[in-house]
This record gives C-alpha cells, sequence and structure tokens, in this order.
C-alpha cells in the first residue's frame, strides 16, 4: 500500500482544468516546481498529463500559447493505485524513466501524486524495532551448538544483520535485541549498533520466555507502534509498510502472514456412506500462516507479564479476550523461516530468487 507519507503533498498545485491554454500550463509548471501538470475533468477524474516535453513539441508543430491545452495533452500516461507499493512504484518509474506518477483510484479520481526523488528519500522513523534472538535452534543442530541461530551466515552476513540492514534503509535506527541463548556472541558483534549507524540495545532473558514473554522486559512500554520480527527470517517485506497498515486500520496488533499451500500427492475420494459421490484429483488446500512479523502498540505490552512465558498466539488471543483490535497484514514478498537445515541451504544460495523460494 502506498505510503502517504512517500505522496507529495502539494499535488493540487498541478492541477489545470480541459479548458486551460499552453501558456496556462507552463505558468502552472513553473509556479509548483513539480514538471507536471494534471488535466482534469469536470467530476474530478483525470483527464491526462502535461510536461516540458508535451509543450515543447507542441510548440514545434506550430501551436501558440493560446492554443489549448487538449492539443498537447497526454491522454495515456502511467498511473498508480492507492494500494502500490513503494518498490512497485519506483520500479514502474524505472522500467518508463520517468519521475512523476499520478495515483487515482478506480474511478480514475486524482487522489495524489508520487515523485522519483521523494520515493527515494528515507524518513527517519522513531518507532522501536524488537529482534527476537534467543532462540536455540535446536533443530539446526550441530550448526547452532556454537553459534545463535540468528548469527548463522546467510549471503555473507548474518541473518540478524539482514534484517538491521533492511529495516535501517527505510528509516528505522533503534533496535532491541531479545538475547538468550549464546547471547554474548550477538552482544559480541552488534555492539551498541555504532558500526550501522543505528542505536542497539538488549533484552537478557534468564530463561526462555516464548515469542512474546521479552516484551514484559520492555521498560517503559513504547508510547507508539514497535515492530517485532524473529531473528531468524530472510524476507523482502518492507516494515514501513506493516506499520502504515496497522496504524490505517486502528489496530492494537497487527501480525504478518502469508499463504500456505499443501497438495495431497494422492487423489481423493469423497464418500456418503458407502456411496462415492466424486473425485477430486490430488486438491491444494491453502491456509493463512503466521509469518514471524508484527506491529504491537501500548496495549500489547500491558498485556504481557514481568518475566512471564507467553507465546505470539497466546498475546494476540488474551488482546481479543480484552476487545483490542487484532488483524492481519497478508504479505505476498520472498519469505523464508530458516528452521531446518535445507531452509538455511536455500537462504545461503548465490541467486536471490532461488534463496528465497519455499519448496
Amino acid at each position: 500500500m502506498s505510503n502517504p507519507n512517500s505522496l507529495q503533498q502539494d499535488w493540487k498545485t498541478t492541477l489545470l482544468s480541459l479548458n486551460s491554454s499552453v501558456q496556462q500550463a507552463i505558468g502552472s509548471l513553473d509556479a509548483s516546481g513539480l514538471q507536471i501538470v494534471m488535466v482534469v475533468e469536470p467530476d474530478g477524474k483525470l483527464a491526462g498529463t502535461v510536461t516540458d516535453g508535451d509543450i515543447r513539441r507542441g510548440l514545434l508543430r506550430g501551436l501558440t500559447l493560446a492554443s489549448p491545452i487538449e492539443t498537447i495533452l497526454h491522454r495515456t500516461p502511467l498511473t498508480a493505485s492507492p494500494q502500490m507499493g513503494r518498490e512497485a512504484v519506483l520500479n514502474l518509474m524505472g522500467v518508463h524513466r520517468i519521475h512523476q506518477v499520478p495515483v487515482v483510484d478506480q474511478s480514475r479520481s486524482i487522489i495524489g501524486l508520487h515523485l522519483w526523488d521523494e520515493l527515494l528519500s528515507v524518513p527517519a522513523r522513531s518507532n522501536l524495532v524488537v529482534v527476537l534472538a534467543g532462540g536455540k535452534g535446536t533443530r539446526l543442530r550441530p550448526l547452532t551448538e556454537n553459534c545463535p541461530k540468528p548469527m548463522l551466515p546467510v549471503r555473507g552476513k548474518p541473518m540478524l544483520e539482514h534484517i538491521v540492514d533492511r529495516a535501517r534503509r527505510e528509516g528505522f535506527t533503534r533496535f532491541v535485541f531479545a538475547i538468550n541463548y549464546l547471547g554474548h556472541l550477538v552482544e559480541d558483534y552488534f555492539k551498541d549498533g555504532r558500526r550501522w549507524e543505528v542505536d542497539i540495545s538488549y533484552i537478557r532473558e534468564t530463561a526462555p520466555l516464548g515469542t512474546a514473554g521479552a516484551l514484559g522486559l520492555l521498560r517503559p512500554i513504547p508510547s507508539e507502534p514497535v515492530i517485532v520480527t524473529n531473528g531468524d527470517l530472510v524476507t523482502d517485506l518492507r516494515y514501513s509498510e506493516l506499520i502504515e497498515f496497522h496504524t490505517q486500520n486502528g489496530a492494537d496488533a497487527t501480525m504478518a502472514v502469508r499463504t500456505h499451500e499443501w497438495q495431497n500427492p494422492y487423489g481423493v475420494v469423497q464418500t456418503n456412506g458407502a456411496d462415492i459421490v466424486g473425485f477430486e484429483e490430488k486438491p491444494v488446500w491453502r491456509s493463512q500462516i503466521n509469518a514471524g512479523i508484527y506491529v504491537l502498540g501500548p496495549a500489547a505490552f500491558e498485556a504481557v507479564g514481568e518475566n512471564e512465558h507467553c507465546d505470539m498466539p497466546t498475546l494476540f488471543n488474551r488482546l481479543r479476550e480484552r476487545s483490542r483490535k487484532t488483524v492481519a497484514f497478508h504479505m505476498h514478498e520472498p519469505w523464508l523461516d530458516v528452521g531446518h537445515p535445507k531452509d538455511l541451504e536455500i537462504a545461503r544460495r548465490e541467486d536471490d530468487a532461488a534463496a528465497r523460494k519455499i519448496p
């Protein structure tokens, strides 16, 4: 979903009506400085766009400053929907070598404008990122006998470092690592985070507290939404889009989920008693699974006691029982939970596409 902060806030200064002139288009370009004019129908729908290039080509054809804007109008410009994420919009712009993309809704009414330069700039975010890095990784032994699972290297650096790098590129600079098993190795490597130009502090569990229990040790309780992620994930999910979804939905807790498919290797026979009533050849079953990435508001932290063992599903159920709003963010980005040796092998492949493919 498009980040409201990435939309040009002064986009309305680029609007002109269909009965405008070429001269008015030039004046609009000069006044806004946004290098585009969005021309609107009387009902507010996008009729087309005008850029400097359109004006130059029109004047070369013999048009005058008094000519109607319709004579230079580009009627089929590329547009973005409100649901398009930042990466998708940047890819659209890069492929077509354009620096402005109008945002229109289903009725083609103009609701915003994306600019290349503003999409590339990353605003600083004050939200905390809590990384759960205390697990023993027993299914990955012997690799984890002397190395905590989040520190296992993937494509040249620990999985935990990939998480820090991705979040930092989105403007997040405040991290808390929840550590337990071989936690000193995590601290020795990351220290205070200065090397990555971020601030890292630590929650040290004296005993395993589950996937949510460490949150009860975080004091003071954060006043704004917090990203919480497992430390053994390889994914392209944008944390900023997850936080924006959480905020837009007025949620107290958001869970990233993704579709998991499982195909029955056999033909299924449907029966009613002894009667065969149908067949289904190797059906595919789909379900939504927990992706191990969350956004939690203050109410979620208040629901976990200090030094209390608690898992995320328990926390979400507890919030629902308290009539707090819990929502699911359906993610489609590449994702891999490195829980088994075969997962680590996939994550370590040099080809990125293969590295993130779930078997």
